[in-house]
């Protein structure tokens, strides 16, 4: 987690060792060919002040195994509880901002996104942009540039800090979040400033919060599929409006991102949970297990049998 402790010695201004901060909260997560994260909230001193900040790190090497990209984060302004697992839905002082249970902290995230993972976002597409080139590892050349927090990644961040999701749900909704810090950072990288929506009917609130809440429904419903009319019955949206829509908002259509949620999910319950390829296809609502192998090497180059021996 040498990228994590770089960007901390940078928010701090070398002020405070990061021997001498209490680490109150770490979580981390290392499946093959999926995206590897580690997360540590540290307990923010009354005296200690942090320049929040973020940095992407690209790593060309000449070995495909090494290849990878990295986005670091360091902010402050959370509060962590330190009794949430098991008293924070029921706690009488829940919302209260003198509870004694509440940390401030100083949160510093590290993702690190693999090539074999990156590849496919930009699978069959013909790289023409800096930020394409990028994820497909054919710019040759490692670099680093930093991040400003903007609201959008901030919130990301935020809700990654402070969701009350665990184990099945907590992996399906830290997938999502991740690939929106790729998305957010990506931009960011390559400069792409441009504020205007393409799609003009977004530019109501409410229309962008039905999108929003169209997703959700998804990552809630990951081993449910869902139709495009049922999916936009259940966010009260007109079918054209939520398949333009999504797209606009998050780079994807409806489809790929579903794909893509059920198959990283897959892979956490194969590596993570150990269980069997029957009870995986299963679980996401495949009629037959050859279905899910056949979309599980389609997403990840594997059959889902490998992923048990590596």
């Amino acid at each position: 987690m040498q990228a994590a402790n770089n960007i901390l010695s940078i928010a701090l201004n070398d002020s405070l060792l990061k021997s001498e901060m209490e680490l109150v909260q770490h979580n981390s997560q290392d499946i093959p060919g999926s995206v590897q994260y580690k997360i540590n909230r540290y307990r923010k001193m009354p005296d200690v002040e942090i320049e929040e900040t973020g940095m992407l790190n690209y790593h060309y090497s000449e070995n495909e195994n090494d290849r990878h990209l990295e986005l670091v984060y360091c902010m402050q302004g959370n509060r962590y509880c330190k009794k949430r697992d098991s008293e924070c839905n029921f706690c009488q002082h829940s919302d209260s901002h003198f509870c004694s249970e509440l940390v401030d902290t100083i949160d510093v995230a590290c993702f690190r996104f693999n090539a074999d993972h990156l590849n496919l976002f930009v699978k069959n597409l013909k790289t023409t942009t800096f930020s394409e080139r990028v994820l497909s590892f054919k710019h040759t050349s490692s670099f680093s540039r930093s991040l400003p927090l903007c609201s959008k990644t901030r919130d990301v961040l935020t809700q990654l800090m402070n969701h009350q999701y665990t184990g099945s749900f907590e992996n399906i909704f830290i997938n999502a979040q991740t690939q929106m810090l790729l998305l957010l950072g990506v931009e960011c990288m390559c400069g792409e400033e441009e504020e205007t929506i393409g799609c003009k009917f977004l530019a109501n609130e409410a229309d962008r919060e039905k999108i929003a809440l169209a997703r959700n429904i998804l990552l809630e419903h990951i081993g449910e599929p869902l139709t495009i009319r049922e999916l936009s019955r259940k966010a009260a949206i007109n079918e054209c409006y939520l398949k333009k829509g999504f797209k606009e908002m998050y780079g994807t259509t409806i489809f790929d991102f579903y794909q893509s949620q059920r198959m990283e999910h897959a892979k956490y319950l194969l590596y993570e949970k150990g269980l069997t390829v029957t009870e995986v296809s299963d679980s996401l609502g495949y009629s037959s297990i050859s279905h899910f192998s056949t979309a599980f090497k389609k997403h990840t180059g594997i059959k889902p049998c490998e992923l048990l021996f590596r």
